[in-house]
């Protein structure tokens, strides 16, 4: 970033650079608006980017300025994102926010146990990546606003997550951000509260005292803002520390789904390097699924970091499952459909479901108190899960959806 008295700018230059924008901002004492705009799709949207700016500074109040904007094919929405943080950058005291209409198909809501195989992270300061990531069907699309951010581009990403959560079509994936660790994540709160975020990734999560912290906050923001749907939170446990109060953690508030583990950083909290075979955090990933279980929430495992290797990553996504996990996290496209079909149900897993959710029916016609099958008593615990079982074959095409006919 750059900066003085009468200049700031914001964005990315250069020939490399696409689906992206740079200004430059420059106050001066007279002369009206002076634009410098150079697009690479100038002969085709020249004059709706001109419009853009023009109806830009005069919300911001700007009145006399040389506005340089360098345009490699960016929306609209990280267009209005760069402009407004020059301004900002330049205004620091501005309190305006240029808000672009919410589409209606980002209207939608999720639920506490909305099924979470899949969560895709996508670098808040990286609008390249932003348009199609719903089209790949993960089941979550994580705007990060943390690790993949620099400091220096932290209120950047603050700006584009804001302006994509209100216009990118995310085609019904659950709609996340992972805020910075707190307290600072605090401050990223009124970037996406106000703007249908679903579930809030707590990064460094290390005790109850910070979720409360979080939930104080959200509270407030949600009462401001007059938010109805829910917001669900999701802490990341990337410590020792974060390990031993795992159970304290994720019964902290009634509005967390699920608990995830990151693993780079725990391995280097303890001292050693993380592997593909996970002997190293196996004790936490243990105590992370029991308290998740405990507390009745979901169990995330950590992201594969080899995106070239799809075989390992389908063994590690074997494993996960083996140990309880229900998600992974996924830092490529290419690896949404394998995590996918790796914790989809056996065949094995898919009969003994439809056994036990036939004769849970059958007990339940009979108006029976006890559901057995065969020697062995079934209990509502069995029968969700079994549920949820014919729910994965159905979503992985491995059940048609009226199996019962």
């Amino acid at each position: 970033m750059a900066k003085n008295i009468n200049k700031a700018i914001s964005g990315k230059r250069g020939d490399s650079v696409r689906s992206d924008c740079y200004f430059e901002i420059e106050l001066t004492n007279s002369g009206g608006i002076k634009l410098d705009i150079k697009s690479k799709v100038q002969s085709m949207y020249g004059e709706s980017i001109k419009e853009m700016i023009l109806g830009m500074s005069k919300f911001f109040g700007l009145k006399n300025a040389k506005i340089l904007c360098e345009d490699n094919g960016a929306l609209p929405l990280v267009l209005a994102a760069r402009f407004e943080l020059a301004v900002k950058r330049l205004l620091p005291d501005l309190k305006k926010e240029y808000l672009l209409p919410i589409i209606k198909q980002n209207l939608y809501s999720t639920k506490k146990d909305q099924l979470r195989r899949s969560r895709l992270y996508l670098p808040g300061n990286e609008p390249k990546f932003f348009v199609n990531a719903g089209l790949h069907s993960p089941d979550g699309i994580i705007l990060d606003l943390e690790d993949s951010v620099s400091p220096s581009e932290k209120d950047a990403a603050q700006l584009l997550v804001r302006n994509a959560l209100r216009s990118v079509d995310f085609y019904n994936s659950e709609r996340m951000v992972r805020i910075n660790q707190l307290p600072k994540g605090l401050d990223d709160l009124k970037f996406i509260i106000p703007h249908n975020v679903n579930v809030i990734l707590v990064p460094k999560c290390e005790s109850a005292e910070q979720i409360h912290l979080l939930e104080k906050e959200v509270d407030r923001l949600k009462k401001r803002y007059k938010v109805q749907n829910p917001i669900y939170f999701m802490p990341i446990i990337e410590s020792a520390l974060g390990v031993i109060k795992a159970y304290e953690i994720a019964t902290a508030s009634n509005n967390i789904c699920s608990l995830a583990i990151g693993l780079e950083d725990y391995t280097a909290d303890i001292g050693t390097q993380r592997t593909n075979e996970g002997r190293e955090s196996i004790f936490a990933r243990q105590m992370l699924i029991n308290a998740a279980k405990a507390a009745g929430i979901q169990a995330i495992d950590t992201v594969f970091s080899d995106v070239s290797d799809m075989e390992a990553l389908r063994q590690s996504v074997i494993e996960a499952k083996s140990l309880g996990f229900e998600g992974k996290g996924c830092i490529h496209p290419r690896q949404i459909q394998v995590v996918h079909e790796a914790f989809a149900p056996t065949v094995e897993e898919i009969e003994k479901a439809k056994k036990i959710v036939f004769a849970f029916e059958e007990a339940e016609k009979k108006g029976l108190g006890v559901v057995s099958l065969g020697s062995k008593m079934i209990d509502p615990p069995v029968v969700k899960r079994a549920i949820r079982t014919i729910d994965l074959a159905i979503l992985n095409n491995l059940l048609d959806k009226n199996w019962r006919e």
